[in-house]
């Protein structure tokens, strides 16, 4: 049985100085990262300039972790000194807790994601994580085609969070939404004209050399975000 989850923590940095310390912790948080117990696969994100984009947004960084249980988790953001100085460093945090319902295709050539077997019927929330390495030949035409795909996803009543990250800018890529229910997903992938579209012309031109879709049951979150009201059921009380 799987215990396994997820944790995505945004973490925003007021100061030039701050920022060029969040920089350089992309490549020298990865020693300490790989001495962390319980943690299984982990990824440093930068952000996009306005959600997704190719210019990056140098105070929002990310991590992705992925967790043997919720207690390593725990541990982790309450114990360990690597994440205290990212907590110091930064004004705002935002950690979403997240166990896996299903995931598609390979994130640095593996599937780190385990199906959770404690998934609540009850908890309709959706949050997706969709991610690509982009051929090279293929970015302009990729990214010429962006703003067009993203239209019905502005002012979209039913997504209450999204953002845009990645480990590399312009070629490595990724987005997290967080949505009311699972029908609102849906009626955004399958009825939108724009993101349809998109989906065909992925699967007619082959954009990426490598891509990931994982649709995860949110159960948690913690910290604060400007411009971001956590939903009631998602308020931790510890």
């Amino acid at each position: 049985m799987s215990q396994q989850i997820t944790t995505l923590t945004f973490f925003k940095y007021p100061s030039f100085k701050e920022k060029l310390w969040a920089f350089g912790m992309m490549q020298f948080a990865n020693g300490p990262m790989k001495k962390i117990k319980g943690l299984q696969f982990y990824k440093l994100l930068g952000s996009g300039k306005k959600n997704f984009d190719p210019l990056p947004d140098w105070s929002v960084y990310g991590l992705l972790q992925v967790w043997d249980n919720e207690a390593s988790a725990k541990g982790f953001f309450a114990e360990a000194q690597l994440y205290k100085r990212y907590e110091h460093r930064s004004e705002q945090q935002l950690t979403f807790y997240m166990k896996s319902i299903k995931a598609h295709g390979q994130w640095s050539k593996q599937n780190p994601f385990e199906t959770s077997d404690s998934l609540d019927e009850n908890n309709e929330m959706i949050a997706v994580i969709t991610r690509a390495t982009i051929k090279l030949h293929m970015l302009k035409k990729f990214w010429d085609y962006v703003p067009i795909s993203q239209k019905d996803l502005v002012d979209n009543p039913s997504l209450l969070f999204t953002a845009g990250v990645g480990e590399r800018p312009v070629t490595q890529m990724a987005t997290f939404s967080l949505w009311n229910d699972a029908r609102a997903l849906k009626k955004y992938a399958y009825r939108s004209q724009n993101h349809r579209h998109a989906v065909q012309q992925t699967q007619a031109l082959q954009w990426y050399k490598e891509e990931m879709f994982t649709r995860f049951q949110p159960f948690k979150i913690t910290g604060e975000w400007s411009g971001f009201e956590i939903p009631p059921s998602l308020i931790s009380n510890e």
